[in-house]
């Protein structure tokens, strides 16, 4: 009979709550998670983080806690079928005196009915309901069940947790030596992902049991990864260096380098996610009014990256780099905001005109409050020329100067058309 591997990451997995590397924000001594274990009393939660910060971990360990029959559902594979098989193994369990911890992964990919098929269970203390998720539950997870469940909310682990799991692997399981340099690249690659970084580990190992090598050296790790490895790490300086060709590309209305800085970054690992709230502030920083549809756009691309995900939604964020360089470029709001904060941070503060003030109850209007404003709608275009905005006695501060591009040029003209209306009033 041939005895089934088990997987490096699994053999390694914590058995007590003091073997778990990180989340010390909620399994220190006297944080709220490891209050909840030594409570004796079981309570249903979500955990909310990143891949391999020890979701299912946790889960277990809670289940071994509480001596709780411990049941996994996979939103990703299981459905209803799945759910209604748990319910009766709990109500056996329940029959027998046992309690259940049913632990549902990928949670947020439930839809409504099926999370809705938690509640009454939840409620009637059949089991204790813990999910899963990568993603924000206030917006993947019904409100009933949110409402019923703790939600902890884990943390990438750091570098020098990675190093520690690293270095565990080793005296555990008599891995070889691994050159520091290596642990370095090792440690960049899994990106906070324990999972990552020790199905990577397993892998070399292999490699380098086949090879009879007793030492794994970042020459040979990057020989046998290859395209596997990043190209730079996650919040290095080579990342943010790439993250800043591409928006100069952008800014320099180059679309063929600035798609080859996207692939880049894509290629090397980077988050799509991220790399969408960076275009949306590329829209609003280099294009602005001079085409606001490059803000729609990028925000459109974001969307269709959520709902596709990769690699059919990485298409999006192609075509909004593309609109981003070819558009016309204005950095007049950004500047002009800019120069606001800096005046507002260093000026006094200034009352607000009566006339402009708001006037909800009598005893406001009797001081006046409101009084002599002139509604811009009843008068002549829709303008009501000398009519001013500022508090008193504060000079006209030209924060906002449009630029001879795009629509920009429409706007400066309508400025300039406002502006001699006003002087004529005056």
């Amino acid at each position: 009979m041939t005895v089934q591997h088990q997987p490096l990451a699994e053999r390694l997995r914590p058995k007590t709550l003091n073997q778990v590397v990180g989340q010390q924000h909620l399994l220190g001594e006297g944080m709220a998670l490891r209050l909840a274990f030594e409570s004796g009393q079981p309570h249903s939660c979500i955990f909310w983080g990143p891949p391999g910060t020890g979701k299912t971990t946790i889960a277990r360990l809670m289940a071994d806690a509480f001596v709780a029959q411990f049941i996994t559902i996979s939103a990703v594979l299981g459905g209803v079928k799945e759910i209604r098989e748990a319910v009766e193994r709990a109500q056996l369990a329940q029959a027998q005196g046992r309690q259940t911890l049913v632990f549902v992964d990928e949670v947020h990919r439930f839809n409504k009915s099926q999370q809705d098929a938690f509640l009454p269970h939840v409620e009637s203390g059949l089991f204790t309901f813990v999910g899963a998720t990568t993603e924000n539950p206030s917006f993947e997870v019904n409100s009933a069940l949110l409402s019923r469940a703790a939600v902890y909310v884990l943390q990438a682990l750091t570098a020098d947790d990675l190093k520690q799991i690293v270095a565990s692997a080793q005296i555990i399981q008599g891995l070889p030596a691994i050159e520091d340099i290596a642990v370095e690249r090792l440690v960049a690659y899994a990106d906070g992902d324990a999972r990552r970084l020790l199905n990577t580990l397993e892998t070399l190992t292999v490699a380098a049991q086949q090879e009879q090598r007793t030492e794994i050296t970042d020459v040979w790790l990057l020989n046998v990864l290859g395209q596997q490895l990043r190209r730079y790490d996650k919040g290095g300086e080579q990342f943010y260096d790439t993250i800043s060709a591409l928006h100069k590309s952008v800014r320099g209305s180059d679309p063929d380098a600035a798609l080859y800085w996207l692939v880049r970054m894509l290629d090397g690992g980077a988050d799509p996610k991220y790399m969408a709230r960076r275009l949306i502030r590329m829209a609003s920083e280099d294009i602005g009014l001079a085409d606001p549809r490059a803000l729609r756009l990028a925000l459109d691309a974001a969307e269709v990256y959520e709902r596709l995900g990769t690699p059919e939604g990485e298409l999006a964020l192609a075509e909004c780099v593309v609109y981003l360089a070819v558009a016309p470029k204005s950095n007049a709001v950004y500047k002009a905001f800019n120069q606001a904060k800096a005046f507002i941070k260093q000026d006094g503060t200034r009352p607000v005109p009566m006339h402009l003030r708001n006037a909800p109850t009598q005893l406001m209007k009797a001081l006046d409050y409101g009084k002599g404003y002139r509604y811009a709608h009843d008068e002549e275009g829709g303008f009501a020329a000398g009519e001013r905005y500022l508090p008193d006695g504060m000079p006209e501060p030209g924060f906002y100067r449009p630029v001879d591009r795009g629509l920009e040029i429409k706007i400066a003209e309508k400025l300039r058309q406002l502006k001699q209306r006003n002087d004529q009033a005056h």
